[in-house]
């Protein structure tokens, strides 16, 4: 079944591992549509804004859904009968509740939820953890297709059952590693770092997911034993959120803070390896970019990081702050260099046409 036109919602436009593997897919597939309309549910867009406007049947919509708005939704239902919407796609987990349930008052026939996180990011009480279950129970009843990008995801929202409901499906993220691998230079001379030096990097938005209290500890031990290693990262609120604590400790000379940047394949250049401690993650993006270039790695011993890591890299507790010092340590006394064989494998598996072909399927229904 062709869809001639789909709904892709957001909570923004955001430069982050979901708004960025939705830009990628619509330069893959936009073709295959009539209109694409992307909405966003905050009511604001973001920093990958004018790139997704480029897309010639692109529309963005700007749309405030609150989770308990019945009144946005109605409009909603509205918007989605007059502009003729044959399939939506919400990518905010649980809160495509409403969205799917009031698409399929409006009759569209294809309503896809995905997960794109593999745990909740409240804290739990006894309120929030009801509001999701209801959230999670209206999205089973609403929903023709739920898909998560790990399966980590999957078993934390739905246990061991979706494994028996044909609905269900895992797609995998996917990235044109051509892109990545045509850029060769780096940004050592820009940031006053010498070619002999050892840098350490990460790059993703600050949260507390991300771990960036971890990255600063370990940071801390690593300068002060040695004095040719670097730090370098960025991610939207990294600066503004670290900076303070980065100059207290007298570090800035050797820890590189940057907010969003649209140089990633230089930034990635430019380190000697990549630190990735997530608590929890969906699939990561950052990381899969870093395995594309063959760089080598230390990440956090998590389901959806055992998924999407080599078998043969070793993972570690995310809080084990020595741990993680030592195997970054390791990297730099060996001055290991780049894994091609990583590379390789990393760019067959997560080879943007056969992924995008995965989710195209479930959104016609192929």
């Amino acid at each position: 079944m062709r869809i001639k036109n789909v709904i892709f919602f957001v909570s923004t436009l955001d430069s982050g591992g979901l708004e960025n593997y939705l830009l990628r897919f619509l330069y893959e597939k936009h073709s295959s549509f009539d209109g694409v309309y992307v909405y966003c549910k905050s009511g604001n867009a973001g920093q990958l804004e004018e790139k997704y406007r480029k897309i010639n049947n692109v529309h963005i919509v700007l749309g405030k859904l609150g989770a308990l708005n019945l009144f946005s939704h109605i409009k909603l239902a509205f918007f989605i009968k007059k502009n003729r919407i044959d399939a939506v796609c919400d990518f905010t987990g649980n809160f495509s509740a409403l969205p799917l349930l009031f698409s399929r008052f409006a009759g569209v026939k294809k309503r896809v939820a995905s997960y794109r996180n593999s745990s909740d990011r409240f804290k739990k009480g006894l309120l929030k953890n009801t509001f999701s279950n209801f959230l999670k129970f209206t999205v089973n009843k609403s929903a023709t297709n739920i898909i998560a990008n790990s399966e980590a995801g999957l078993n934390y929202f739905y246990t061991n059952k979706w494994k028996s409901d044909k609905r269900f499906s895992v797609i995998r993220n996917g990235l044109n590693s051509y892109e990545l691998l045509a850029e060769s230079g780096n940004l050592r001379k820009d940031f006053g770092i010498s070619d002999q030096a050892f840098v350490i990097g990460h790059t993703g938005r600050f949260n507390e997911a991300k771990n960036h209290s971890t990255i600063l500890a370990v940071a801390e031990i690593l300068l002060k034993k040695y004095q040719d290693i670097y730090f370098i990262l960025c991610g939207n609120g990294v600066l503004e959120n670290l900076r303070s604590s980065v100059v207290s400790k007298q570090l800035n000379e050797r820890i590189f803070l940057f907010e969003n940047r649209n140089d990633v394949p230089r930034f990635l250049n430019t380190m000697n390896c990549y630190f990735f401690p997530s608590i929890t993650e969906g699939q990561p993006n950052a990381l899969i970019e870093a395995m594309v270039l063959g760089l080598p790695y230390v990440a956090s011993d998590i389901a959806s990081i055992r998924e999407t890591a080599s078998e043969h890299y070793k993972l570690y507790d995310p809080l084990d702050v020595e741990g993680l010092s030592e195997a970054l340590e390791k990297l730099y006394l060996n001055n290991t260099p780049r894994d091609i064989s990583l590379q390789k494998e990393t760019c067959e598996r997560f080879e943007h046409t056969k992924r995008f072909d995965d989710f195209y399927r479930v959104l016609s229904g192929m």
